[in-house]
């Protein structure tokens, strides 16, 4: 359904860092930058996610948005989750089965440096 998506960012440096570092983890890459904006995908692919520099400000959205990045394995997951608690993440609900989306639900749910929510998942079929 989603062709793409972009998130306002404060520091295009520092959230370039963040997901440099994460979105390798789950099998996505850079795959454009400019001065202000960098895009991120497939190997080879065009951007799905994007960061935006918004320097004057970015309003967060609230409780109910977030972001979910399938993961190609449950190893994955957990190492999204390392690399965005190193990196300037904050945890947001931990990794690992959350039976509460449904029983092979496996995820990891972290906050980037913005105070974007975002996640790493694997939801194989039971």
């Amino acid at each position: 359904m989603l062709h793409h998506l972009s998130f306002a960012v404060s520091d295009i440096v520092r959230s370039a860092t963040f997901y440099d570092a994460v979105l390798p983890t789950i099998g996505y890459v850079r795959v454009w930058a400019y001065e202000t904006a960098v895009g991120y995908g497939s190997r080879g692919g065009e951007d799905k996610f994007a960061i935006k520099l918004r320097p004057r400000g970015v309003t967060i959205p609230g409780d109910g948005f977030h972001i979910a990045f399938s993961a190609p394995s449950q190893e994955a997951v957990g190492r999204f989750y390392k690399a965005a608690l190193e990196n300037g993440g904050t945890d947001n609900g931990g990794s690992g089965f959350h039976p509460e989306y449904g029983a092979k639900y496996f995820a990891a749910f972290v906050v980037d440096p913005d105070g974007y929510r975002i996640e790493a998942v694997l939801d194989e079929p039971v």
